[in-house]
Order: structure tokens, then C-alpha cells, then sequence
């Protein structure tokens, strides 16, 4: 797994950002079964840049937490079985299946945390877990869908022994 880490901004979060990411984006990987070593781009950012990319690409005026943009679109979530004629989603230099970014807002992180009562890793932890599930075909838009993707998140920080 590839994992392309690039960080804009003052404040810092207390933690081995790049280092943790790659745990969890692996763990949610092999979680939701993807047979391909992966890419994945991951931008950490500010609360002002994530705004002016949630209401450029979404059309809400507000910051966000997390964004997630795949790279592919699946039938079903989490199946992979498409991509075996699908040489495009495919990096031709490092042969990686190509999913897609991921941008955090780094105060939204530590407001968020605080408001949970629970640490900035699980914080952090839980938006890359909840991102790949994005990047991976999951979506929360049906109750039954939020369901889902809600006990894949747990299933992926247990797994992990990040908890509340």
C-alpha cells in the first residue's frame, strides 16, 4: 500500500499522523476484503481550506471533517470483482489500484475529539476508517447504508484497539 501524506497548516496533531493513517487505511483495506495493494492519497488541511473544498465540490458553505473522493464507482460496496478488466484504475508504474484522496481538517480532529470526549487518535482514526469505507464503494446516505458502514468503522477501530 502506497500512502501519499501531505500536510498544510499550523496547527499540528499530537500524534504520528502518517504512521497511524497507514495502519488504519491497511486494516480497513484488508477489512472490507480488497484483494489489490492500494493507493491513496491523504491531505491534512485547515478548517478554511476544507470549507472552500466542501463548497466547491459539494455545495455547502461550511468546513467538514472529512472529504473523501474515490477514484472509482462500484456496483456494490466493497466488490472488487469489476476491476479484474479495468487495467485504468490500475498505477502502470507501481501496479497499486488507484482509490483516492482523502482531506481532514486538522482543528475539526481536535474540536471533534474534545466534544466526543475520547482521544485525537480515535478522532483521527475513525475519519481515515470512515473515508477508506468511502473510497471503497460504502456511503451512509439510506439508514440501512449508515448502519453498515457504522459497525464496519467500529469493526475496523476494534480490530485496531483504537477505542472510545
Amino acid at each position: 500500500m502506497s500512502l501519499y501524506f501531505e500536510e498544510e497548516g499550523a496547527v499540528k496533531l499530537p500524534l504520528p499522523c502518517e504512521e497511524l493513517a497507514g495502519k488504519v487505511i491497511e486494516a480497513a483495506l484488508d477489512y472490507v476484503g480488497c484483494p489489490y495493494e492500494a493507493q491513496v492519497n491523504l491531505l491534512l488541511t485547515t478548517n478554511e481550506q476544507i470549507h472552500e473544498m466542501n463548497r466547491q465540490f459539494r455545495g455547502i458553505d461550511r468546513p467538514t471533517d472529512v472529504l473523501s473522493f474515490p477514484m472509482l464507482e462500484y456496483a456494490e460496496p466493497g466488490d472488487f470483482d469489476f476491476l479484474e478488466e479495468r487495467e485504468d484504475c490500475f498505477d502502470p508504474e507501481s501496479g497499486e489500484l488507484v482509490l483516492g484522496d482523502i482531506v481532514i481538517s486538522k482543528e475539526k480532529v481536535l474540536e471533534q475529539a474534545e466534544a466526543f470526549g475520547h482521544s485525537a487518535e480515535r478522532e483521527y482514526a475513525f475519519l481515515i476508517a470512515h473515508s477508506v469505507l468511502h473510497l471503497t464503494g460504502y456511503d451512509h446516505i439510506e439508514e440501512q447504508e449508515r448502519l453498515v458502514m457504522e459497525q464496519k468503522q467500529r469493526d475496523i477501530l476494534e480490530q485496531l484497539q483504537i477505542l472510545r
